[in-house]
């Protein structure tokens, strides 16, 4: 029974009337009953209300209520000695209304247990702030016992006992894993939202609140990854976890018309759809971002006609002491051989690239704008080539925002078309393994993430610079100076009635 009847509530107890008692006593029987839970306390089907024409909860938000009160119900028949934490995962398209059962679940366990220890996080601290915790606030106040809690912006806790019955709404870092560490108290829940961006090091620390009998951990996200620990409560651990994986067109809150144009564009089984539609996990060998056959069967072709398109030239400088800077020379589907260079002083280095300058005669110049890159770019300029050189802010938005999670992202994806569409390389094993190393995911967004340099770094591979140094040419379309425009199709056809002219006359 919820501590508004126990002997330390007295004084409130003297106040209560007789329906109060009794919506006390109705809301503890749910203790073991999420599902009755939350088809008590909200109006649903009520008239004048945001859920006047709702009927309940969703089918697959009551089979995991079902899920959660199977194992309540067994862990209770135990012996305590044997009980362990219960681990539910869920994994789910877009739209399905995760995010309102996250809200009913903090909800439930707030007003049917005594002083619970809750603790909530998501992917982002914009995630868990603006939808996971708003979403709390709007059930909250939907609910019919809404005056034994109070919602602040971080806290939602209990009128009576602000301090010690409360959820905290807690943005994860790997420099606050404490936070989700081991607890005394006797009820636990821990909500992992958009689980699958929360750091493996901040499930390995919340492993320890799981070690109290009956504690709860609730994960719930889409599947945009195939490795961390929340793809591994699917796999590698599943005979831990209770895993329920939704598909968006089973979900009544689902946009259907929007679903089948991402089938219809995609196809039932790419990647997108998977993740977006059918909440399973990408293909394991799909996570290469750039496939080894298309750069080998670009190290293979010759270009042909490049020569009437700009000249662009990329520079990636190094920026730690294992990392080269690379000069990439490149015109339309041609590409010369990168030249390579370990030179520490900038001051040096910015002579080189100078020299590659007047010797190419390029349309324009990228250069890697991040850390060391602004030092060559000032220096670049001061020497009078101010308006060739282009900087690149790799972390910054994309052109296409809705696409690409950041710039760096789209210029690997470009450099992808561009190498299926023709492009051709020179023979270079560096440049193969660098282009084919990263891996790749979505973001909560749906939208491309390639893996980052220390990521590479942490799975033993390199920095991938000669990739990136080519990457760089397709930051910004650029119409050539310097090229031989193509001749148009009136020019090629005198050509040929001359040259057949001049035969007949022979």
């Amino acid at each position: 029974m919820p501590a508004h009847a126990q002997p330390s509530g007295k004084g409130r107890l003297s106040s209560l009337t007789k329906l109060d008692i009794e919506l006390i006593e109705d809301i503890a029987a749910f203790y073991n009953d999420p599902e009755g839970f939350v088809r008590y306390v909200f109006p649903w089907g009520q008239a004048g209300t945001p859920l006047a024409n709702e009927t309940g909860p969703d089918v697959w938000q009551c089979d995991v209520m079902g899920e959660i009160r199977k194992a309540l119900l067994a862990g209770q028949s135990a012996d305590a000695a044997l009980q362990t934490a219960i681990q539910i995962a869920v994994s789910s398209g877009h739209g399905i209304g995760k995010t309102g059962f996250v809200a009913w679940i903090i909800l439930w366990f707030m007003s049917t247990r005594e002083f619970p220890q809750v603790v909530v996080t998501a992917n982002t601290k914009t995630q868990l702030t603006t939808k996971t915790w708003r979403e709390l606030s709007k059930w909250h106040n939907l609910s019919i016992n809404k005056d034994w809690f109070t919602w602040t912006a971080t806290k939602f806790a209990h009128v009576l006992y602000p301090e010690v019955w409360f959820a905290a709404a807690i943005p994860w870092t790997e420099h606050n894993s404490e936070a989700f560490a081991g607890t005394h108290e006797k009820h636990v829940l821990v909500v992992f939202d958009e689980a699958s961006a929360i750091a493996d090091k901040i499930w390995e620390v919340t492993e320890g609140a799981m070690t109290t009998p009956g504690a709860m951990w609730l994960a719930f996200g889409n599947p945009t990854q195939t490795t961390g620990r929340f793809a591994q409560c699917f796999g590698k651990f599943k005979h831990r976890w209770a895993t329920r994986q939704i598909d968006s067109r089973t979900a009544k809150m689902a946009n259907k018309a929007q679903i089948q144009k991402w089938i219809d564009d995609y196809g039932e089984d790419h990647d997108f759809v998977r993740v977006r539609v059918r909440g399973v996990f990408p293909r394991a060998g799909n996570l290469q971002f750039i496939g080894l056959d298309v750069v080998a069967a670009a190290m293979r072709r010759k270009a042909e006609g490049y020569q009437h398109f700009a000249k662009t030239m990329g520079v990636d400088v190094a920026r730690h002491g294992d990392d080269q800077s690379v000069i990439t020379r490149r015109q339309g589907k041609h590409v010369w051989p990168q030249r390579k260079y370990r030179i520490k002083d900038l001051m040096e280095l910015a002579d080189v690239v100078a020299g590659e300058i007047h010797e190419f005669k390029p349309d324009a110049v990228f250069i890697d704008a991040t850390g060391l890159g602004w030092g060559l770019i000032d220096r670049l300029r001061q020497m009078g080539f101010g308006k060739l050189i282009f900087p690149v802010q790799v972390g910054e938005k994309a052109v296409s925002e809705n696409r690409y999670w950041n710039k760096r992202s789209e210029l690997w994806s470009l450099g992808r078309d561009w190498l299926s569409e023709g492009g051709c390389l020179p023979e270079d094993p560096e440049m193969e393994t660098d282009l084919t190393g990263p891996q790749y995911g979505y973001d909560n967004r749906m939208r491309i993430v390639i893996e980052s340099k220390d990521d590479m770094k942490s799975r033993g591979l390199s920095s991938p610079d000669c990739a990136d140094s080519l990457l760089l040419t397709f930051a910004s379309p650029i119409a050539s100076t310097t090229a031989t425009p193509a001749k148009s199709w009136r020019d090629r056809l005198g050509v040929r009635n001359k040259t057949q002219g001049s035969a007949q006359a022979a």
